[in-house]
């Protein structure tokens, strides 16, 4: 599977097992319509072992710890069942580590599928996998969002009560009578209690509350603001200039809509100025490059983007066949279209002799906002349908 991609449930019990090179904590949370727990109890994890038709299953240190879902005994009211994981070792991230999970018939081990999340850095914990309910029937989708300041971080976002560890206390003449037990993110068996969580809620992702963010080639903004999703209109600006004065430069601006399966579904540009039942329009080609402000805008309404779109890779590309060391200034900035806002800035600071750049995409998560990442990747590449391919091998 794919980040985004989903598959129908052939079995009512399902496992789902997170196998690394190194040791994890998995845990599962029930959730609501809202995306939320009713209360602790619903977070699975190996001090609190079983909840209403999902229960963790330890794999005893030789084999991967699981979560089981019987979809036959999930209450009413919950929709979804997400599994997460995180690095047993205190400060642990996922870099260098690959975690695979693995979706398995509970009754008979059988593999229904796997899913391996690309691009893992600095996160020290993941939603890998979530089983869903949509239209009576339940699935299973691909998800692989990281989280900066680990599976405290997650809890919180779903709203399970994380408590720190108290204090150290001196000794005392008797021991205190035992607390009753409070749900807690696992930590670290025999080692000091964890860091407390980053200040910031949340996955720790660069986000809008602070105003205009300026992306670096590879870099990632969610476009939440005020804890809200952003899905009003955006226009996504993209504009550049002659390197050399006198000399035109006709470049073309696209977008690329793919399913969750890498799947090219429509290509916006000046020869197709509206695609997905005008969630997206296209401003119209511009000859030249000359000129201040943007040279071709692309209008996006996030909030009508249909669900089986789930990526958006913005491209530059050359028809003339004119190279990007020919080009100056290149850039693409994502605008509110309601304020003329400038939110998030992407400028191309190198050039290859090459006659397309992706430039950045779109991503919806499966929380439902969107996540802009910053490409800057050259491709020989001179009409938009030259660049289906290589946009969807940056989804």
């Amino acid at each position: 599977m794919t980040p985004g991609s989903n598959i129908p449930l052939s079995a009512a019990r399902v496992a789902v097992d997170v196998a690394a090179p190194v040791r994890l904590d998995v845990s599962g949370l029930l959730l609501t319509a809202d995306g939320k727990v009713r209360s602790d109890d619903d977070f699975i994890f190996y001090n609190q072992p079983a909840g209403p038709g999902v229960t963790y299953r330890s794999g005893g240190g030789t084999a991967p710890d699981a979560i089981v879902v019987d979809t036959t005994a999930v209450p009413p009211g919950i929709e979804k069942i997400i599994v997460t994981a995180s690095p047993d070792a205190a400060g642990q991230t996922f870099q260098g580590i690959e975690p695979t999970a693995t979706l398995r018939g509970a009754d008979d081990n059988s593999v229904l599928a796997t899913f391996t999340p690309p691009q893992l850095g600095t996160e020290t914990a993941l939603v890998i996998v979530e089983i869903y309910l949509r239209n009576g029937a339940w699935k299973a989708r691909a998800v692989g969002q990281g989280y900066a300041n680990g599976l405290a971080g997650i809890a919180t976002d779903f709203g399970v009560t994380v408590e720190e560890p108290p204090p150290a206390q001196p000794q005392a003449p008797a021991p205190a009578p035992a607390p009753a037990p409070q749900v807690t993110a696992p930590p670290m068996p025999s080692t000091p209690p964890p860091a407390p969580p980053a200040a910031a809620p949340g996955t720790g992702k660069i986000n809008l509350d602070k105003g205009r963010v300026s992306l670096q080639k590879n870099q990632t903004v969610s476009l939440v603001k005020g804890g809200r999703p952003l899905l009003s209109q955006v226009k996504m600006g993209l504009g550049w200039e002659p390197a050399y004065r006198g000399k035109d430069i006709d470049l073309d601006a696209s977008v690329i809509a793919y399913g969750p399966q890498r799947n090219h579904l429509d290509s916006c540009y000046f020869g197709k100025l509206t695609i997905l039942n005008g969630a997206i329009k296209h401003s119209g080609d511009n000859l030249t490059g000359e000129g201040g402000g943007d040279d071709e805008v692309i209008v996006v309404d996030l909030g009508r983007i249909p669900q089986e779109a789930t990526g958006l890779v913005f491209t530059v590309n050359s028809f003339s066949g004119q190279k990007f060391t020919e080009v100056a200034k290149a850039y693409c900035r994502l605008v509110d279209a309601a304020t003329d806002e400038e939110l998030v800035r992407f400028d191309l600071t190198s050039a290859e002799p090459q006659t397309g750049v992706l430039m950045a995409k779109l991503i919806r998560q499966f929380s439902g906002e969107w996540e802009m990442t910053a490409i800057g990747d050259f491709v020989k590449a001179r009409t938009v349908r030259n660049m289906v391919k290589p946009g969807a091998q940056t989804l």
